[in-house]
């Protein structure tokens, strides 16, 4: 019997994580990365999913996205994991799964808690170690948001259009954000709502979407 797809409602901006089996590597090298961003890109045209912001780690990703319909991101990530994993499997001569059967979600407020969602995926590398400005770290959406570098599958969420008049003051303003550690409760806040898929917001934001599941 199928399993029911995640909770990720129509119009509802949805923060998605999904890893390695067992944490194990997704991506060895560059062309792994680019293969996965253009089964993305493609699954999000074909599903109607747009996409605001993103990070492709080394054994797992980050995605922040809104669907037009009630199954489409759960289409989408599905669409991807397929694809990307028999390309993998053939590079590399191996079989068998490669991600966690089941991708995590939360959905997110807008306001504060959306650019602070985009901030903790663009800063993923940063906390990591493996490099000490986001702006270094190729396979994020930074550079969309901070420099205006165009991307096909970037759709900027509306609560980034309210940061500036114009394509540069947004940039700007978002870099000053960026320079603002975000604090620890607050990434913790966005991890444990990850793990538990409890919603992103306030708690008059949650009943509204509990009454939404009902």
């Amino acid at each position: 019997m199928p399993r029911p797809h995640r909770f990720c409602p129509p119009d509802h901006t949805v923060h998605v994580v999904q890893r390695g089996n067992n944490r194990q590597v997704c991506f060895a090298r560059d062309d792994d990365y680019a293969a996965y961003a253009h089964w993305l890109c493609e699954s999000a045209l074909r599903y109607e999913v747009a996409i605001h912001a993103w990070v492709f780690m080394t054994n797992h990703v980050h995605l922040l996205m809104t669907p037009s319909t009630p199954t489409g991101i759960s289409k989408l990530m599905q669409s991807v994991s397929q694809k990307y994993v028999q390309s993998f499997n053939f590079r590399y001569s191996r079989s068998g799964t490669l991600f966690e059967g089941r991708f995590r979600s939360s959905l997110v407020q807008s306001e504060a808690y959306l650019l602070n969602c985009i901030r903790y995926i663009e800063l993923n590398p940063v906390r990591a170690g493996m490099t000490t400005n986001p702006g270094d770290y190729h396979w994020s959406s930074f550079h969309c948001h901070a420099f205006n570098s165009p991307a096909t599958m970037w759709t900027p969420h509306p609560e980034f259009f309210r940061l500036g008049r114009n394509a540069a003051e947004r940039a700007e303003t978002y870099r000053m954000l960026v320079r603002e550690a975000l604090p620890t409760e607050t990434v913790q806040k966005i991890r444990g709502c990850l793990n538990s898929g409890l919603a992103l917001g306030s708690d008059n934001f949650r009943e509204q979407i509990e009454a939404l599941r009902s």
